[in-house]
């Protein structure tokens, strides 16, 4: 049986869940259609979709039409979960991208329409919402053309707008004496675009016709098809998945347009090998997406891109360099799964229980191995310090975090060693939010706040000092003496000057110890030094009363009196900013950043985007994410690296200074 996979990707809030139960009830595989709203939704089937009424997670859903077997990847929509989108999508052999016939282009619309070009996926475009007031399919077509790259053209248009939605046109095979007024000439349009696109994807037709040629109707269709299922077109057609209208006619073009998994040609991992994506080649797969069940347990999601997996056959993941042997595989729909004897080529299947899988895994026969390329995630851009509520949270937490990066790989944790804290970072706001919903879910119940910022401390001139601890109380006493320079350098250094045994030498490295000690407590606030180079000059020693400990207090004490000499300052840690947002926005971008001490490093175009570099404090971006949501119209996106340390301003660093000594006389 003929299979398709395709996915549904776009801006949230387009209707993809509606459609795709749409699709399942006009197929005949449900019997009812269920709501959003109601969380009844054969996608949308987790506690934290319902509590939200949006997708998380990727729904897998299957279907049959026209006798092919068709599985949807209904992905979410907001960018936050960007490992659902990319890794759905890279599952998928082929896209049908939505767009409101009411909101227009968005930029998720943008970002799916681009990942599906750098994965050079055929795509259908459909308009949504056909059936509401004031949608308008021709103006979003417009748009859409105007926005987007590629051919993208009407291959349907509405039979009425808004209410009156009633139905779709075929443009290539409908006949304009059919119809009057605006429909008719809508018509007229809609087929020579259409005609022109197709022309343009065979240099047979096209000599024909720009030599005035007649090109038959069953030329111009074999054509079309032939240019949907290459990428060389892109259909629009206008639905509403409420009232099913455009449903029928968007299955048929999914069947007819959009190639199978055996269509897409040969597939080539990153060690050279090759597969023929067929069910008598060598097995291969992919884990594109894992999840964890409170019931099932780990769940991987592989889509099998070569040969046949049967129940019990030994596998390779060739990732990791470990064996498995699965005894039962499954398909999913929504949230059943089935049982089944084989997987084969083209099939999305799911794999239980096995520690040995994780997202972005290749799989193949242990006979042929095959390495493909992992999933490209971007790096984490919002993060908050997670503080559990109670000690039986703390002790839980380790557990639970590990639980949710495994499911989710776009998710990083960590202890940052300077201020203690346990960081959380995602894809933002409501990206970390449903995670912290996930461990209450797991029984681990966490308070969030902005992270501390690690600022640290240097100096910038030099100085030298005297430390002396002398004590004596009965019996041996403790003298240790010693005189220390310091100056700015790069990184850490320490070494001894002393000549003619001022100091013996076992003394030295007690020396080295108290420096570093006072190292870790800082000269000015209590931060961490970094970039100072200290040198023992001399002192003096007893030959009874000295020991390791008074040298190691000698040295923290020379150590302290010459950095409060030498100029200390409040360093704090700088970021790589790169934030890539349409061009109307740089302005607003540019004066935001400048806003924030930002030193701009230069900004690059790209088509009608612009990729601005800065070097941004971090104190300066904890609320970025919203900020930058909010001045783009959610059409910016932006990463972040470290980028080293940079002088706090004297105005800010006393700021700084004062909150950090009252913080540390009240943790005394």
């Amino acid at each position: 049986m003929p299979v398709r996979i395709v996915s549904l990707a776009a801006h949230s809030g387009t209707g993809k869940t509606t459609l795709a139960e749409a699709l399942l009830h006009r197929s005949g595989a449900i019997s009812r259609v269920g709501r959003v709203e109601d969380g009844t939704t054969q996608s949308d089937h987790t506690e934290e979709e319902h509590a939200h009424g949006f997708s998380i997670k990727t729904g897998v859903l299957r279907f049959k039409h026209r006798d092919t077997d068709i599985t949807v990847l209904d992905t979410p929509g907001f960018a936050d979960f960007v490992r659902e989108i990319r890794g759905g999508m890279r599952a998928s052999d082929s896209a049908v991208i939505l767009v409101s016939g009411t909101g227009g282009v968005e930029v998720g619309t943008e970002r799916v329409w681009a990942h599906a070009d750098n994965l050079g996926m055929p795509r259908i475009v459909a308009v949504t919402k056909m059936d509401r007031e004031r949608a308008h399919y021709l103006a979003t077509l417009a748009e859409l053309r105007a926005s987007l790259p590629g051919p993208i053209v009407p291959a349907y248009i509405p039979d009425g707008e808004g209410p009156e939605f009633r139905g779709v046109i075929n443009v290539l095979t409908a006949t304009p004496d059919e119809y009057s007024g605006e429909t008719r000439h809508a018509l007229e349009e809609a087929r020579s675009t259409l005609v022109d696109a197709i022309v343009e994807t065979d240099d047979d037709l096209m000599n024909r016709y720009l030599e005035g040629e007649d090109i038959s109707q069953d030329e111009l269709v074999r054509a079309f098809y032939a240019g949907v299922h290459a990428g060389k077109i892109y259909p629009a057609i206008p639905i509403s998945a409420t009232t099913q209208t455009g449903i029928p006619e968007l299955m048929d073009l999914m069947v007819d347009g959009l190639r199978s998994a055996q269509e897409r040609g040969e597939l080539t991992g990153t060690d050279g090998q090759t597969r023929a994506p067929t069910p008598d080649a060598p097995f291969s797969a992919r884990v594109w997406r894992m999840s964890i069940d409170p019931y099932v347990g780990k769940i991987a999601y592989i889509r099998v891109w070569s040969g046949t997996l049967k129940a019990g056959d030994t596998i390779r993941n060739t990732t990791r360099d470990v064996d498995l042997k699965p005894a039962h595989l499954y398909v999913m729909n929504g949230k059943d799964l089935t049982e089944v004897p084989e997987l084969t080529a083209g099939m999305i299947g799911v794999i239980t229980k096995n520690d040995q899988l994780h997202t972005g895994d290749t799989l193949a026969d242990p006979q042929h191995p095959i390495q493909y390329d992992p999933l490209n995630l971007p790096d984490v851009v919002y993060t908050v310090a997670l503080h559990p509520k109670t000690r039986q949270d703390e002790d839980r937490i380790g557990d639970a975090i590990a639980k949710l990066l495994e499911e989710d790989p776009t998710l990083h944790y960590g202890r940052e060693p300077q201020t203690g804290e346990m960081l959380l970072g995602g894809m933002g706001e409501m990206h970390t939010n449903i995670a912290v919903e996930k461990l209450a879910a797991l029984g681990v119940n966490v308070t969030v706040t902005p992270p501390q910022i690690p600022y640290r401390e240097t100096i910038r001139a030099k100085a030298k000092a005297q430390g002396k601890h002398k004590k004596q109380s009965g019996g041996h006493g403790q003298y240790g003496d010693c005189h220390l320079q310091v100056e700015p350098g790069q990184g850490y250094h320490f070494k001894s000057a002393v000549v003619g045994g001022a100091i013996p030498g076992k003394y030295i490295p007690s020396i080295e110890k108290g420096v570093q000690d006072t190292m870790e407590k800082g000269a000015l606030a209590g931060y961490p030094l970094q970039d100072v180079h200290f040198t023992v000059l001399d002192g003096s020693y007893h030959e009874v009363d000295s020991s390791d400990m008074a040298f190691r207090t000698a040295g923290s004490l020379a150590a302290r009196a010459a950095l409060e000499q030498a100029r200390p300052v409040l360093l704090e840690p700088v970021m790589l900013l790169k934030v890539r947002a349409p061009a109307q926005y740089t302005g607003d971008i540019m004066g935001d950043l400048q806003g924030r001490r930002a030193r701009v490093q230069g900004m690059e175009p790209d088509g009608t985007v612009f990729t601005i570099s800065a070097i941004v404090p971090q104190s300066e971006l904890q609320t970025y994410n919203a900020d930058l949501r909010s001045m783009t119209g959610d059409r910016g996106a932006y990463s972040l690296k470290p980028h080293g340390y940079q002088e706090v301003p004297e105005h800010l660093a006393k700021k700084v200074v004062e909150e950090r000594k009252a913080q540390l006389a009240a943790q005394n």
